[in-house]
């Protein structure tokens, strides 16, 4: 076996990250992430990546401070495919988690779709409890470019960071 150690560093996502961020989702999704990073000067958002050596993001992900009072909702999750189970997400949800206990909030919370049970399963070794489950539905660019709606299942999990 081989050991292969990745130095990595958490910064904020740029709009001259995008680009190389195709991995994340359809440009869709990456118009999307576009339209949230206008909110980050206004404090309502921050969004992160997290960078190998090369400064070029491995993973992405959101805070929202506006989704629920005294909750920063983390969103938009994704680490590079090739490179999950890495230990990358751990890095990323606990950026993000400091970021929401540097703004004095006591809980992080996400939504992780019923069919995902290895995020799941992070979330939950990660201290996250399942707090509630609700519908949820987003439009999504098919890989023939066409437009449909996806509606899943969604648990919400909450984690106490005092």
């Amino acid at each position: 076996m081989i050991d292969v150690v990745l130095s990595l560093t958490v910064r904020d996502l740029t709009h001259a990250d995008l680009a190389s961020c195709g991995w994340a989702g359809t440009p869709l999704h990456l118009v999307g992430v576009a339209r949230q990073l206008e909110r980050v000067p206004s404090g309502e958002v921050d969004y992160l990546a997290v960078c190998a050596r090369n400064d070029i993001p491995i993973a992405k992900g959101g805070v929202d401070y506006l989704v629920e009072h005294s909750v920063g909702t983390l969103w938009q999750l994704a680490v590079h495919p090739a490179l999950r189970s890495c230990g990358i997400g751990t890095v990323l949800v606990s950026a993000a988690e400091q970021r929401i206990k540097d703004r004095g909030l006591r809980y992080a919370e996400l939504s992780v779709e019923d069919d995902n049970p290895r995020a799941h399963a992070l979330y939950e070794r990660l201290g996250y409890v399942a707090h509630d489950r609700r519908p949820d539905a987003w439009d999504e660019q098919a890989p023939d470019g066409t437009m449909r709606r996806h509606e899943t299942i969604c648990t919400v999990m909450r984690k106490d960071l005092a």
